[in-house]
C-alpha cells in the first residue's frame, strides 16, 4: 500500500543543475541507482558503490531511484515505499553521500514535494506527453529529465520539452531509452540522438538499461530483458554522441523488486565507465577538419 502522508520537508538548500550540483552544464553525466528504493542499507549501498564507479572516471553522477512504480504490468506488484516514505529515503542517500538526486514524479500534485529532495524531476516515459505533469514539473525551477515514450518519434519530443520549458524550467533533457519493435521488444536508433537535441535543443542521454527490455517476454505478461546488450547499446551510445548515460545497477539483480532481468550489476559498472571514458578520449582525438 503507498504512502499518503505529507513529506518531511528536506532542510538542505535547493540545488540546481550547475557546477555546485553535480558538475558544469556541458558536463557527461551519469544517472545511476536501483530501479525503485529498497530499504536504507541497500539504497547507501548502490549510491556508494555508483559514486566510487564514478570517480575513477570523473563523470558527475547523480543517484536516481523510484519512490513508485506506477506503471507496473500486475495490479499486485511491489511499486516501492510511496511518496513520503521514498523521499525520506532519498534525502538520507543525499545527506550519507553528498549526491545529488533524481527521481520520477507521476502527477501534477507530487511536483513539488518531491522538488524539496530533487535536484531532476524525471517524467515517466509512459506519461512523456502529459501536459499537466510536464508542466507542473517545469514549474518548480528544477532541471527536468523527459524519457522518450517507446512510441514516439524524436522529432515529437520537441513538444514534450516545450511544454516543460513553458512552466519555467531552465534544464531540460531528454532520455532515449528505445524504440517499441512489435510487441516484444525495442530497438535504439543511433540517429536520435542528434536528432532529438536538434528538434528539442535539448540534451540527449541515453538509458542503456531500459533499452534491453522485452516488454511482455515474462510468461505472466511481465517484462523481461536481454541486460548481455547493456555494454554494447551503451559504447554504441558514446560514440554516437549521446550527452550523458542512465544506468540502473543492483548488487543482485535477480533479487530487485522491480526491473531485475534488465538493471547491470553493481561490481561492472566501473569496467563500463573505463570504456566509456575511453570511447569519449578516443572522439576527443578526432581531427576537427
Amino acid at each position: 500500500m503507498q504512502d499518503s502522508r505529507p513529506a518531511t520537508r528536506a532542510e538542505t538548500p535547493h540545488r540546481t543543475w550547475g557546477e555546485a550540483a553535480f558538475g558544469p552544464r556541458n558536463a557527461f553525466v551519469l544517472f545511476s541507482g536501483p530501479c525503485v528504493l529498497e530499504d536504507d542499507d541497500l539504497n547507501l549501498e548502490v549510491a556508494r558503490g555508483v559514486r566510487a564507479a564514478a570517480r575513477e572516471t570523473g563523470f558527475p553522477v547523480v543517484f536516481k531511484a523510484s519512490f513508485d512504480k506506477a506503471n507496473r504490468s500486475r495490479l499486485g506488484s511491489a511499486r516501492g515505499p510511496g511518496l513520503s516514505r521514498g523521499l525520506r529515503q532519498l534525502q538520507s542517500v543525499r545527506e550519507a553521500t553528498g549526491l545529488a538526486i533524481l527521481t520520477d514524479i507521476h502527477e501534477p500534485a507530487q511536483a513539488e514535494q518531491a522538488a524539496e529532495v530533487a535536484d531532476i524531476l524525471q517524467i515517466p516515459a509512459f506519461l512523456c506527453r502529459q501536459t499537466e505533469l510536464l508542466v507542473a514539473a517545469g514549474r518548480t525551477g528544477r532541471a527536468v529529465n523527459v524519457k522518450k515514450g517507446q512510441w514516439m518519434s524524436a522529432g515529437a519530443m520537441a513538444g514534450a520539452v516545450e511544454k516543460v520549458r513553458a512552466g519555467g524550467a531552465d534544464r531540460v533533457l531528454v532520455t532515449e531509452r528505445g524504440t517499441a519493435f512489435g510487441y516484444g521488444d525495442l530497438v535504439v536508433d543511433m540517429r536520435n540522438f542528434s536528432r532529438i537535441r536538434r528538434a528539442a535543443g535539448a540534451p540527449v542521454i541515453f538509458d542503456g538499461t531500459h533499452s534491453v527490455q522485452q516488454p511482455g517476454g515474462l510468461a505472466d505478461g511481465s517484462t523481461s530483458g536481454a541486460p548481455e546488450h547493456i555494454a554494447t547499446l551503451v559504447r554504441g551510445a558514446v560514440a554516437a554522441g549521446c550527452d550523458g548515460l542512465f544506468l540502473e545497477v543492483h548488487p543482485n539483480p535477480s533479487s530487485a523488486p522491480s526491473d531485475s532481468s534488465n538493471m547491470l550489476p553493481l561490481d561492472k559498472l566501473s569496467g563500463l565507465l573505463r570504456e566509456v571514458a575511453a570511447i569519449r578520449a578516443a572522439l576527443a582525438r578526432r581531427p576537427t577538419s
